[in-house]
């Protein structure tokens, strides 16, 4: 029998690397302003890595008698994680954000860590797969990019096949690489009608070719001729011969040029006299699951300036603690209760339209940084009840959008937790870590701040206030709108 001592050899070597003994090889990584250098043994990462390997082949040794390698794409803590697992084959996740595991993935493909690599796809795929589908476009689009993230490029087919409209519908859609469409269309399974799979088609392809005409009726022949060497490799999996009679006539006919002659005249054929035989070839039908496909997501009756469909979703599914977002179907319904360039700033003008109601959320886009930030109330606020009340449910959040790469969720912490209903002090509160005071747009007394009513904080870390910080007034902030919504389940 052999005895192993995996656990002796694994501190062992990681010893070694803290030490800095007989290093050879000067890793530097980050950009300029954020340069960290690592001290390593070439060859213990030349034995893990053929990445490595390779490159220390490639490099001779400065006037010091060390190699120096520079990485500039990959970040200090994605190498801080990477240096460990090569020396010590330990790794910790925990307390990562999922964005930067999804980083680390990519630097792992780059240095040519298979075993992490297939590490961190199981691990996004079984235990954050919220993540995965809450930023579907970017994952999607990279698992295309990059031939070894089989296991995720497998998970989102899986998605696509189910819910086609989290890809079809996405506003990346038309940023999507001719192989990651192709492999869709070739799905049996993708739960869409075909002639809504072909319009989705055309559209990519005149995505492609933004200088042709808006309307139809004005193409030319050599407008068509681009089309179709654009969707070239795309057309012949589309599966001609499922699409219903209406939709070819409204949707074939008028782009009959992009078909090669003999298949358009046996769609004819099929579909004048469908029992008479073809020589094109006929793809199965997809295995349609559901009898009723839905074609677009179900659209929220949201009167909103502020927040998305997407945003929606991703709050309903705070509220029913969900573990896997809702991508579509909100089961509930905002209801528009206030606004501010409507109804009027003052905090004192949310209290008087939402006394007595509960399970509402406020949505705030700040001024100057446009980060979106909020907060949801199970509990009925009252206009004229000062008093501190305490809730599990509620949390604050701060939503992505152009400048904020992901959500932040911010659940109370138990149910001592607090919501400040202060009418009389003209403020709004969550606990301190969002505080709404005064009038929102010309006061500039909103503030966030690091407590313990709730996990984390949800402002850009510089405008964090700190509970033993003086007030300053780099620390707060004004609104540029705000909005409340009643939460109610969708009839």
């Amino acid at each position: 029998m052999t005895t192993q001592f995996y656990d002796r050899l694994s501190n062992d070597f990681t010893q070694l690397l803290e030490s800095g003994v007989n290093c050879d090889v000067s890793i530097e990584v980050g950009e300029v302003s954020l340069v960290n250098i690592y001290k390593v043994h070439s060859i213990i990462l030349q034995s893990r890595s053929p990445y490595f390997k390779k490159k220390f082949d490639e490099i001779t040794f400065n006037e010091n008698h060390v190699k120096v390698l520079k990485l500039p794409n990959i970040s200090v803590k994605e190498f801080s994680v990477i240096i460990k697992y090569v020396y010590s084959g330990e790794i910790s996740l925990e307390k990562l954000e999922n964005s930067v595991i999804f980083d680390l993935l990519i630097a792992s493909n780059e240095l040519e860590l298979d075993e992490l690599v297939e590490y961190l796809q199981s691990y996004l795929v079984n235990d954050n797969s919220s993540w995965l589908i809450l930023n579907f476009a970017q994952v999607y689009r990279t698992s295309y990019q990059v031939k070894n993230f089989k296991i995720i490029r497998d998970f989102c087919n899986n998605i696509i096949t189910k819910h086609p409209n989290t890809i079809f519908e996405s506003e990346n859609f038309h940023s999507l690489p001719e192989d990651a469409l192709i492999s869709i269309l070739k799905q049996d399974n993708l739960q869409l009608e075909e002639g809504k799979i072909w319009e989705y088609v055309i559209e990519w392809g005149k995505a492609k070719n933004p200088t042709l005409p808006t309307n139809l009726d004005k193409w030319t022949s050599d407008n068509f001729l681009s089309l179709k060497k654009t969707l070239k490799e795309c057309l012949p999996h589309i599966r001609y011969f499922s699409i219903s009679g209406e939709d070819v006539v409204e949707k074939i006919y008028p782009y009959q040029q992009l078909l090669e002659h003999q298949l358009f005249s046996d769609i004819n054929i099929k579909f004048i006299t469908p029992s008479k035989s073809i020589s094109s070839i006929v793809l199965p039908p997809r295995k349609i699951l559901n009898e009723t496909l839905p074609s677009r997501i179900i659209s929220i009756p949201l009167s909103s300036s502020i927040i998305s469909n997407e945003h929606a979703l991703e709050i309903s599914s705070w509220i029913d603690r969900k573990e896997i977002p809702y991508i579509e179907n909100n089961p509930y319904e905002f209801k528009l209760l206030v606004r501010g360039s409507r109804d009027g700033f003052n905090v004192k003008t949310i209290y008087n339209k939402r006394d007595k109601v509960s399970k509402t959320i406020i949505i705030l886009k700040v001024k100057d940084t446009h980060e979106i930030l909020g907060g949801y109330n199970p509990l009925d606020l009252e206009n004229n009840n000062d008093q501190w009340k305490k809730t599990k449910d509620s949390f604050v959040l701060s939503l992505k959008n152009a400048n904020m790469k992901n959500s932040i969720l911010s659940r109370a912490f138990d149910s001592n937790s607090t919501i400040g209903n202060l009418p009389s002090d003209l403020e709004l509160s969550f606990g301190h870590n969002l505080r709404l005071i005064g009038n929102l747009k010309n006061e500039k007394r909103c503030y966030c701040m690091k407590s313990n009513d709730y996990s984390k904080p949800i402002y850009s870390s510089e405008f964090i206030l700190s509970p033993f910080c003086l007030l300053s007034g780099k620390y707060f902030f004004s609104v540029k709108e705000y909005e409340v919504f009643k939460i109610s389940p969708r009839k």
